[in-house]
Parts: structure tokens; sequence; C-alpha cells
């Protein structure tokens, strides 16, 4: 199921991603247990635009993920739709925008699969990422 991602749609999608938001992470940082799970390193930005867990699962870390994660599909849907484009084509560059958007701390997942710490530094992004 390997299917090329044109650029240029890429690119579409990241400027109608930038102009109307991550909305999901919005609504998300307005939980204080993701705030916290977020700065404490427990959760980071992955490559596929979802939130993945960085250390040892608990029950309460996935419901945390598994809420968010759902609130974000469910607008990652909406958007494609809106932008002509498919679900994960606009998951992945929603989680381009949401890695670059990452602090000094946090994690995220590099295109090898590992997670990383945000340095002062730009983060490691797929080379598909507009």
């Amino acid at each position: 199921m390997t299917k090329r991602i044109s650029k240029g749609l890429l690119t579409g999608i990241a400027v109608a991603t930038a102009i109307g938001g991550l909305a999901a992470p919005a609504f998300a940082q307005r939980d204080p247990a993701y705030a916290a799970a977020r700065s404490a390193g427990q959760v980071g930005e992955k490559m596929d635009g979802y939130l993945g867990i960085v250390v040892a699962e608990t029950s309460d870390l996935r419901r945390l993920v598994n809420d968010i994660n759902i609130k974000r599909r469910a607008v990652y849907a909406e958007r494609a739709k809106a932008n002509n484009a498919t679900l994960e084509e606009y998951a992945l560059t929603a989680g381009c925008q949401a890695i670059a958007a990452t602090s000094p701390g946090e994690k995220y997942q590099a295109p090898d699969g590992s997670w990383q710490t945000r340095t002062s530094a730009p983060p490691i992004r797929d080379s598909r990422c507009p």
C-alpha cells in the first residue's frame, strides 16, 4: 500500500493545517493531565500525526492518549475531506506541524521511529514533510 504523496499536496495540506490550526492538540492542551504528561516526557508527537506513549504504559496514560488520538482522528478526517486528501496524508502533515511545534525538552518521534528529546535545534523530520 505504498502511495507516492506529492510534495505539492502536502504543502497545500500544511497551509490548510497552519491556517486552521491543530484543533485536536489545542483541545488537549486544556487538559492538565496532558500538559503534565507532555512536560514530563511521558508522551510525544508521532510522525503519523498522533500522540504516542514514550515511557512504560499505565492505564491512565493509555486512556489519555487514546482520548486525544480519537479527537485528532475526527479532526483529521473532517479536514482531509475538505482538502481532498486522504486521512493518512492529512495526519502526516499534521504530524510534521506538531513535531515542528514541539518545545525544547518535549519528546517527538524521529523518522527512524526512535523517540527524541527536542533541543534548541530544529527537530529531525520526515523527508515528506512540507
